[in-house]
């Protein structure tokens, strides 16, 4: 808690005030960032227009929340203790896959779970590179769009 607090700019016993312990303050921490990754996801408008286009908007706001997706998703452990109903919601992601799958843009073949566990992969890593410096931010999406979208796209 101290180290927190010096990093947040705050003295040890603001952020006692607010948070009682660590597994408080990472707590209310995980739900902030669902807030924001549900807002993102919301923002990116995935039953709007094609597949394709959608996919792309979902892909690009994940990657502008690269720190909260890695906080959230790095650690299986930070989404224990989380009621199912305050989780991030998959099946929206599954339902836009399934629906790219119905438009030919995405192989009919493959399990739409299965597509969006490579995908969650795919901007996880990249979002974990960009943070470490590994990638310059502003390349992850396009990366990540581009290997998603050869690795789906039906056989010809």
């Amino acid at each position: 808690m101290p180290e927190i607090a010096t990093v947040a700019g705050v003295g040890r016993t603001t952020l006692h005030r607010y948070f009682a312990d660590r597994e408080t303050l990472i707590h209310e921490a995980t739900l902030d960032s669902i807030r924001v990754l549900i807002e993102a996801v919301d923002e990116a408008a995935t039953e709007d227009g094609p597949a394709l286009d959608a996919m792309r908007r979902f892909i690009t706001a994940g990657v502008s929340i690269s720190e909260r997706l890695v906080f959230i998703f790095g650690d299986p452990a930070v989404l224990r203790d989380i009621p199912p109903a305050q989780s991030p919601n998959e099946q929206v992601v599954i339902d836009l896959i399934a629906r790219g799958q119905h438009e030919g843009v995405f192989d009919p073949d493959l399990d739409p779970t299965w597509i969006w566990h490579a995908l969650y992969a795919l901007i996880l890593r990249g979002c974990e590179q960009a943070i470490a410096g590994a990638l310059p931010r502003h390349t992850v999406a396009p990366l990540i769009i581009r290997t998603f979208e050869r690795g789906v796209s039906p056989a010809r």
